[in-house]
């Protein structure tokens, strides 16, 4: 039987670590403090940790579009 993930992802690339920083850094200027892979609701996505002047901030990337899902303070 396949495997639900890899049939969904199996013909998409995923970005890196640094362009899904970059992306997350046009939406939350700041300094990148981590840049974690994970799965959130069976998604594959970056959660990037920025610190701002205002605290820090969690912008989460899906790994294989690029789009931000979710912005945390």
């Amino acid at each position: 039987m396949y495997n639900n993930w890899n049939f969904q992802y199996s013909t998409q690339k995923m970005i890196d670590a640094q362009t899904a920083a970059r992306i997350a850094m046009r939406r939350v200027p700041g300094t990148v403090i981590n840049v974690e892979l994970d799965r959130e609701n069976g998604r594959m996505v970056y959660e990037v940790s920025i610190m701002t002047n205002l605290g820090v901030y969690e912008v989460e990337v899906d790994a294989f579009t690029g789009s931000i899902i979710k912005i945390d303070r």
